[in-house]
């Protein structure tokens, strides 16, 4: 009887070590919780201000001073903004850049990713650690090299009024899908390595070309990769503010991102005007990341879970 009854004991033994992680597993973290509160309050109180300055007349603002509720709220400073800072065009010169430096930033990783993903030969590895090594490599660095390039560039005066690409869309959209290639080739080609080396395989038994395979295989396979790193390109691009202000030097075709300068006085500064104007500028970023949530979230943990 005594040796039928010794099973038990270990069951029990089980039965209050799960009891045990499930109740540490439940226990409520606070500290956790109280320094997440913290840091969402810390990276609010920026664009809370910004908000609470661009509501605000610059006369009630001299008057009651900056850390007051005293005077009216409205939304005259954004109206004077948008016209005062020509947002309309800045933001159709940001639509211009943004869109095809992202499908050719996507286009070249994507086609480079399943060379050195999909095929094995001599210089793959080396070339994915030259691509994914550029991006380590600070881009002021390069400004000035670059800048002297673009001006020995020859262009025909009626697709450049400078007869280089210098001031020209094509100048920056060259260097931010430049810049972009290597981080979307590392984190396609990880995507790709993880997908069954069958596909190809067959296809190719079948006939199908390497095109073909690219296009019609793989690509689609890879669709939540490119829609995250889509959504984490759109906003990089459309925030980039060094390489529009060294390669532009006409207004008129300046980004979003460099239409604060318009709303700069010679003597004076108007802050709450300029918080205005930043608000208006931060408001595409907020709407692309509410929209997309779910494609930024994979964007960022991507590298972990495929690899």
């Amino acid at each position: 009887m005594s040796s039928l009854s010794t099973p038990t004991k270990p069951a029990a033994g089980v039965a209050q070590v799960r009891t045990a992680k499930v109740g540490s597993m439940q226990r409520p973290r606070y500290g956790i919780h109280l320094f997440l509160i913290l840091m969402s309050i810390l990276w609010l109180i920026p664009l809370g201000w910004a908000v609470f300055t661009a509501l605000r007349s610059k006369a009630d603002t001299d008057r009651f001073g900056y850390f007051s509720f005293g005077g009216a709220f409205n939304f005259d400073n954004f109206v004077t903004a948008w016209n005062q800072g020509g947002f309309a065009r800045l933001f159709t010169n940001s639509l211009i850049i943004v869109l095809p430096s992202v499908i050719l930033t996507l286009l070249f990783a994507s086609m480079m990713a399943f060379a050195v993903s999909r095929f094995s030969w001599k210089f793959n590895i080396t070339l994915l650690i030259m691509f994914t090594a550029g991006n380590l490599l600070p881009p002021q660095v390069l400004a000035a090299p670059l800048f002297e390039m673009f001006k020995h560039f020859s262009l025909p005066y009626s697709i450049s009024g400078s007869g280089n690409l210098l001031n020209t869309y094509f100048a920056v959209i060259a260097v931010d899908t430049a810049f972009q290639v290597g981080f979307c080739t590392f984190v396609l080609s990880n995507y790709m390595k993880a997908l069954p080396q069958d596909l190809t395989e067959a296809a190719f038994v079948d006939g199908a070309g390497v095109w073909r395979q690219y296009w019609n295989i793989i690509m689609p396979l890879t669709r939540p990769a490119l829609a995250a790193l889509g959504t984490l390109e759109v906003i990089w691009i459309y925030n980039d503010f060094f390489w529009p202000l060294l390669f532009i030097q006409s207004g008129s075709l300046l980004p979003v991102t460099t239409g604060l300068n318009n709303l700069q006085g010679q003597f004076l500064s108007n802050y709450n005007l300029l918080a205005a104007g930043a608000i208006i500028t931060v408001i595409p970023t907020l709407v692309i990341y509410l929209a997309l949530q779910r494609q930024f979230v994979a964007g960022l943990t991507l590298g972990a879970s495929k690899g």
